[in-house]
């Protein structure tokens, strides 16, 4: 093919683009969803972010654990470092994400008004012939990080640090500690030589005290360090036809390694029943509805979903009961084009997490 025949099939695109340009509709920002035929969008189906708050234990033993009964008289330390997990609390946020099995496209006709559609980033309908801001993703809970392992031999004296032996030096400091606590009860009593009037300094000389004694202390005894782990995973529910109830294993959580894979069986398993509650108004075959129906195929589609309640639980107990919209249960409706015809430009707003209606003007 010569240059010339390739420009002027450049110039004949060229001038169709710009002819269906300016009959157009317009469209909102999320261009990938554009074509020159109209709008493609998608309808949402229910995903179920799981929410996990849980409380991580760090034991850490101490140098002289071997001598904490012998010099302490302190049975039973921790000897070797260890981790447990604890499930505080549970919580679901239903999330829509685009259902692959609802694209559909809103054609541009001549007789239509021109409707403003948004979008989200990934395709869904949030609105038509109205601006409708994405909403944000919903806030998880604040972690809060464990606090800093003390380090006792910061408050050795240097006799302790001198000893030539750790079970020299376990010695020493279990009369270091003994020493502190005598000194404490002194100043509580008012009995110590150095007792301060001043309210405020005496609360400074226990605070100080306290310290050391917990730091040397927990050379003995060890230390736990908790902090607070918040776990976040998306799970898509399975639905079986004909299921009452819908028991399916959600996860499961350690209380050694905490949130672990669902074919590690380390962790006990939690299991997600989902049942729909109520029922939706029964199609009914009718013959004039029907036809209607089948004028309006060139409508826009919307969700209608349905109620289901959802409880989470283990072996023993449930730890979780709540009800919430899922799409995957209810079903899937149109509105007539014939509300966006040249006379009417309704607008109308979508539940960004369900697809379904809104609002209507």
């Amino acid at each position: 093919m010569n240059q010339d025949v390739m420009k002027k099939l450049l110039l004949i695109v060229m001038a169709a683009c710009s002819t269906i340009a300016a009959a157009q509709t317009e469209v909102s920002a999320f261009r990938p969803g554009v074509t020159i035929d109209g709008v493609n969008y998608f309808l949402p189906k229910t995903v179920l972010r799981v929410v996990m708050v849980a409380e991580k234990t760090v034991t850490l033993p101490g140098e002289f654990a071997p001598y904490a009964d012998r010099y302490l008289r302190q049975a039973d330390v921790p000897t070797v470092e260890s981790t447990s997990w604890t499930l505080k609390s549970l919580s679901l946020i239903p999330i829509g994400v685009p259902d692959s099995t609802k694209a559909y496209n809103i054609k541009v006709k001549a007789k239509t008004s021109a409707p403003l559609v948004s979008l989200t980033d990934d395709g869904l309908l949030i609105g038509i012939n109205t601006e409708v801001e994405q909403e944000p993703a919903p806030a998880l809970p604040a972690s809060v990080a464990a606090p800093k392992a003390v380090n006792g031999r910061d408050f050795m004296t240097h006799d302790i640090l001198a000893a030539g032996s750790t079970a020299k030096m376990a010695q020493l400091t279990a009369e270091e500690i003994y020493d502190i606590r005598d000194s404490r009860n002194a100043l509580i009593r008012g009995e110590a030589d150095n007792t301060p009037k001043d309210g405020a300094q005496l609360k400074l000389m226990l605070d100080n005290l306290d310290q050391q004694l917990h730091s040397l202390e927990s050379l003995f005894k060890g230390q736990q360090l908790t902090s607070t782990e918040v776990i976040s995973f998306d799970y898509e529910p399975v639905f079986t036809a004909g299921d009452a109830d819908n028991r399916q294993m959600l996860c499961r959580f350690s209380q050694r390694l905490g949130l672990v894979d669902a074919d590690d069986l380390s962790g006990e398993p939690l299991w997600l029943t989902i049942k729909a509650v109520g029922s939706l108004p029964q199609v009914v075959d009718d013959p004039d509805a029907a036809k209607k129906k089948a004028k309006m195929e060139q409508g826009v589609y919307v969700n209608q979903p349905q109620r289901a309640q959802i409880v989470i639980s283990d072996a023993r107990q449930a730890l979780l009961t709540t009800e919430i919209p899922v799409c995957q249960l209810g079903t899937t409706e149109v509105l007539s084009d014939a509300l966006f015809n040249k006379k009417m430009e309704t607008r109308v707003t979508l539940h960004q997490n369900t697809g379904s209606v809104k609002n209507i003007e």
